[in-house]
């Protein structure tokens, strides 16, 4: 955009708030423009589930529709400022870190957007384990 003005994106995490394991408790946002990205699930470009009854699959797929969101736009994983995820399982939590962290550690330094972690008791589709919401800046 010609003359637009490149956001500054800060993250903060207060001493006084608990030290968040990869993600940041702040980030605020000034200047550029927002993208909102709606949830992202296990699918493919076609509409196909990916991963049935395998969550580490599926939580793989998100973050890689999440990519493809987000390099449509011209942006990638720094450029996230909010990420809501939805499991069906809370027991998934640490399957879903290990693929949240491969994906935030595409760039350098790693991505630390602001997190909510729910857990739900289904979503859309029956077959689906994770959907993840997001914001990024630009």
């Amino acid at each position: 955009m010609k003359g637009a003005q490149e956001p500054k994106i800060g993250r903060l995490n207060p001493t006084e708030l608990a030290a968040p394991p990869g993600y940041s408790q702040i980030t605020e946002v000034v200047g550029g423009r927002l993208i909102f990205i709606s949830g992202q699930t296990a699918t493919n470009a076609t509409g196909d589930t990916i991963g049935n009854d395998d969550f580490s699959v599926q939580a793989t797929q998100v973050f890689r529709n999440l990519a493809t969101a987000l390099e449509a736009v011209g942006c990638d994983a720094r450029n996230l400022v909010k990420m809501t995820v939805f499991l069906r399982d809370m027991r998934d939590l640490p399957a879903y870190r290990e693929a949240r962290n491969r994906f935030f550690g595409t760039v350098i330094p790693p991505a630390a957007p602001a997190i909510t972690l729910i857990e739900v008791p289904r979503l859309y589709g029956s077959d689906f384990m994770i959907e993840i919401e997001a914001v990024a800046a630009a």
